[in-house]
């Protein structure tokens, strides 16, 4: 009968490629990260290559870093983050701390940067005494400032205050005649509803904030919000005030509005707050920098 030579029937699969190896057609080797074909048997060293006499090319390797075959050449450091640009994979560094990612300018590439220093935390207290100073905290870094008061009750009924300090880090209170504010009150206990204004002239030795909550109450408590304008220039200080709280009897809601003015020439640097009478139990004040 006669024999029939089929060939190879599928690729065989020889490895590396081997100069001193004897080759048949459709032997397939890689070589370079390449995977060559053979079609004309040989066996003496045929180099592989693309469109030979001997080999053709089945796959190809793409540039390391280009096209996924392998990032880690690309990606040198722990935290590093892989994007594409025109041409192809590249390496963003990662940022350093508390740095947020964001798009460039141009919006053409990722980029790390800081968080937006427009509205920024500067200082945060707990108030559990007489009174708590913050000093330095009003610079010219910043135009406005807002401080939050949050949560403060006292052992005394009493008025919340407070005072200017300058001096920079070794403060001292301003305690001159020099605030003049003006406010008005509205109260309620449900049955009863009563309501005042009231300015207080340049006798006044502090600012005002209005009443403290009821005495040695939690839940009955003073929270306010204090907008301060430019407090670091050489000129008067100004500020407004929004505060909710309970009166002494615990039956009163009050809502209070006022604003004042202080007619000094020193820069501002930070804030006292004053319990009119006996201590605050607890409480929190924050401040922060507007732009």
């Amino acid at each position: 009968m006669a024999t029939i030579n089929l060939g190879a029937i599928k690729f065989n699969w020889k490895g590396a490629y081997n100069s001193s190896t004897s080759y048949a057609v459709d032997d397939v080797v890689s070589s370079g990260g390449n995977s060559y074909v053979c079609i004309q048997a040989h066996s003496t060293a045929q180099a592989v290559g693309n469109a030979t006499a001997y080999w053709n090319i089945m796959s190809s390797a793409g540039t390391n870093g280009t096209n996924g075959t392998d990032v880690g050449t690309t990606l040198t450091t722990q935290g590093d983050i892989l994007y594409r640009d025109g041409s192809g994979l590249q390496r963003l560094p990662k940022g350093t701390a508390n740095q947020v990612l964001k798009m460039n300018s141009g919006a053409t590439a990722p980029e790390y940067g800081d968080l937006s220093s427009d509205f920024v935390l500067l200082s945060t207290s707990t108030i559990n005494a007489s009174a708590v100073a913050v000093d330095n905290v009003f610079t010219n870094d910043y135009k406005f400032y807002q401080i939050k008061i949050e949560g403060l009750y006292g052992n005394t009924d009493g008025e919340v205050q407070f005072n200017w300090r300058y001096g920079g880090a070794s403060g001292n209170s301003s305690t001159s005649s020099t605030y003049r504010h003006f406010y008005n009150r509205a109260e309620t206990n449900g049955s009863q509803t009563s309501h005042d204004a009231t300015l207080l002239g340049w006798n006044n030795n502090h600012g005002k904030l209005f009443q403290n909550m009821e005495s040695g109450d939690s839940t009955k408590n003073y929270n306010a919000t204090i907008d301060v304008y430019n407090p670091f220039k050489n000129s008067w200080t100004y500020w407004n005030c929004r505060a909710l709280s309970f009166d002494n009897s615990g039956a009163w809601l009050i809502n209070y509005s006022g604003g004042g003015v202080q007619a000094d020439s020193t820069s501002i640097t930070g804030i006292r707050i004053n319990a009119g009478a006996g201590d605050f139990s607890s409480g929190t004040m924050k401040i922060y920098g507007l732009k």
